[in-house]
This record gives structure tokens, sequence and C-alpha cells, in this order.
């Protein structure tokens, strides 16, 4: 009878612990809980991502005007030189006789004007008393004005030799980072040769040309002629992304849109500068140019998690209509906005899109819309689980107290 006692009173608690659950089955759920992010009108900077190429933004290839030997090479590769430093020497030899030949011809011009001009004075005086005749005068007369023409010739012969022999130091046109030296001391250089000694490339600032397609190009002057678009004032800013993923510090300014469409691709040329003072941009590097292309005053963004696809590939949001049931839309999204979608059609302002909680939920299904927060979905607490962990943890405490009660 001791042991029948404390089996039946096991029995009796099972009993009543049992009665608990079903309890817990036979209550209603209530519906599901979906986190929603209402649409809203609102003004959106668009910008587009497109690859270019840098470029210096001035080049110069350094070739010999005169014919000659290079004696010396007064630079260093690779070092940035000033605008009219000297680069060669060229032998300067047959350039200072041709100078000293010219000077000569100088000399000789003007002796010779003096002896014509008196011979044409004192034919002028024994013409009065008819001891010439006229035609000898006027012989005298023109062979003094053909040497005055003789020293201005010479003159200039004698300013060509100086250029010649300034030519044989050869000095930067511009400034800028100086290339490889082609040629080197004791080689022959001559003024047609099509070879350059050297390169000198001004980079800061510096050219970044990017490429983007003329339908776009045409596409963004229509909506900015149709007022869809507002530019702001002064130039388009543009940012770079690199290489390696980082973005370039410093912005750029957008200077022009090439006139001509290339046939073979079918895009136009835009050109950008940015300053390069630490020297970071170098030419031809491989870039990604974001442009700004506009502000669109009144637009309607959807973030990307709210957006699927159909089985016919059209884009699809789940919305909370106003009896509290789910409805699939189908939506216009033609570009991403950041981590949006911007939607030109199927939604209106006000519309609260299923951003978190639907995912085994079919559109006709009752739900109850709660305010989507990022950094919760972001901590692994889901509207649609939260409300079902809730919903399981207050069975197992009636549970446990029905226990104790019995």
């Amino acid at each position: 009878m001791k042991n029948i006692v404390p089996a039946l009173g096991l029995a009796l608690i099972l009993a009543g612990c049992g009665g608990g659950g079903e309890q817990q089955q036979q209550q209603p759920a209530g519906p599901p809980q979906v986190g929603v992010v209402e649409v809203r009108d609102e003004a959106v900077t668009l910008t587009t991502e497109l690859p270019g190429r840098t470029s210096p933004f001035e080049t110069s290839d350094v070739r010999p005007q005169v014919n000659g030997l290079i004696l010396a090479r007064l630079f260093q590769e690779g070092d940035f030189v000033r605008e009219g430093q000297p680069l060669y020497r060229i032998d300067p030899a047959p350039y200072q006789a041709q100078v000293a030949n010219a000077r000569a011809g100088v000399a000789r011009a003007r002796a010779a004007i003096a002896s014509s001009a008196a011979l044409a004075r004192r034919y002028g005086e024994l013409v009065k008393i008819n001891a010439i005749s006229r035609q000898e005068l006027e012989n005298a007369t023109t062979s003094a004005q053909q040497a005055q023409a003789d020293v201005a010739a010479q003159q200039a012969a004698l300013r060509t030799a100086q250029i010649d022999l300034n030519r044989t130091t050869l000095r930067a046109p511009i400034s800028g980072r100086i290339g490889r030296s082609v040629y080197t001391t004791g080689a022959l250089v001559s003024a047609s040769q099509t070879d350059p000694l050297t390169t000198i490339q001004r980079l800061d600032p510096i050219y970044v040309d990017i490429q983007q397609s003329s339908a776009d190009l045409l596409r963004l002057r229509q909506q900015i002629m149709s007022g869809e678009l507002a530019r702001g004032g002064g130039a388009a800013r543009v940012r770079l992304k690199l290489e390696d993923g980082s973005t370039y510090p410093q912005e750029g300014t957008l200077k022009f849109a090439d006139v001509t469409v290339d046939p073979a691709t079918g895009s136009q040329t835009i050109r950008a500068v940015f300053p390069n003072t630490r020297g970071l941009l170098l030419p031809g590097m491989f870039v990604r140019a974001e442009l700004v292309e506009g502000t669109r005053a009144h637009a309607l963004v959807v973030p990307q998690r709210g957006v699927t696809r159909d089985e016919r590939g059209q884009a699809v949001a789940l919305v909370v209509g106003a009896d509290g049931k789910l409805a699939q839309r189908v939506i216009t999204a033609p570009r991403t906005v950041g981590q949006n979608w911007l939607v030109t059609g199927g939604l209106k302002a006000g519309d609260k899109v299923v951003v978190e909680g639907a995912q085994n939920l079919q559109p006709g299904t009752p739900v109850k819309a709660v305010p989507y927060r990022e950094n919760a979905g972001q901590q692994g607490g889901q509207p649609g689980n939260q409300a079902g962990a809730q919903q399981g943890a207050q069975p197992s405490g009636q549970q446990k107290a029905g226990a104790q009660g019995k």
C-alpha cells in the first residue's frame, strides 16, 4: 500500500501536465509578424559608375631640332623637371662656325652700303651738270638700296645661325615628370627623326577619360531637358575607385563630353580632371568613376531585400494592404540607388513593403505589420521569428505553473 500511494500521486501529476499541453494546442495563434518599410516620396541623387583610364594633363616629346652628336645628358631619368631646364647638349662647334660666318656677312654688307651710298651721292651732283646720264644715277641708287637689303638678309642669317646654336642645348618645353632617355651620350641625332629622345608628362592635375554609352547620355540629356532630373550649379563632381578597390581621397571635376560617338563601340568619351598632388595616379591606370547625374526631386525607393523576381523575371514586392493581408505587386525598378531600388511604377507613397518575416508566407495571408529596424534585423531578431518565440515561450510558463499547482 505504501508503494501504491506515491504511484497514484505521480499519475495525477502527469495527467495534469498532459491537460496543460492540450490547452496549449487549443489556444489560437495570432497572425505572423512581418517587418515593413513605408514607401516615401523623397529627393534622390542619381549616380553612375563607369570605367575609365587616366591620362596625363600635358605630354611633350623631346626631339632634336638640329643635327649632331649628343655630348651630355643633363637630367636624371624619372625626376621632375622645370620648363626651360637643360636636358641634352649637342655638339655646338658647327653652329658656332655658322654664327661667325653670318657675322662676317653682316659686316661685309654694311661695308658695301657705305661705298654704294657715296657713289649715289656723287652721281647725283654730276647729273645736275649733265656730266653723266640719268640712267647711271638710277643704277647707282639701285645698288645702294640693294646693299641695304643685303645687310637685312645677312642679319636674318645671323639670327638663324644663333637660333640653331641655341638649339644645341635641348630644354624642357613643359614642367613635369621626365621618362627614360632613349638616346645616350655619343648618339647621332637629326632634326628630321621621328623617335623622341625622351618624354615629359605633367601629372598634376591628371585627366580621367571615361567611356559612357551614347544612349545613356542621350537619355540623361532628355531627363534634364524635361525637368525630371535637376543639375546643381557649377561643374559636376566625380569620385574615383582605384584598382585595389579603395576610394581616391580627392574629388574631380567633369570637364566635357566628346561630340563624336565611336561607331565601333557606340560610346562617347567623358573627360574629368583630378588633383594629383601626391602622384598616386599614374597614366594608363584603370579606374572606376562615379558621376553624379542629377537629383530626382520626387522618387520612390525600396530596400533591395524587399524586392524579388518571379518566374518571368519581373521585379515583385509584397505589400501589406489596408485589410492587413499580404499582396504581391509587380513593380518597375530600373536601377539601384545605394542599398535601395529606385521604383518608377507599381508602388505609391504610403505603401508598406515587407522586407522581413515573409519568407514562407503566401499572398492573401493576414499578417501583423511592424516597422522594420535594420539594426534589429542584423542582430538576428526577425519579426516573424520573434513572434513565434514569444508564443512558444508563454505556454511553457503556463505548463510549469500548472505542474507546480498540481
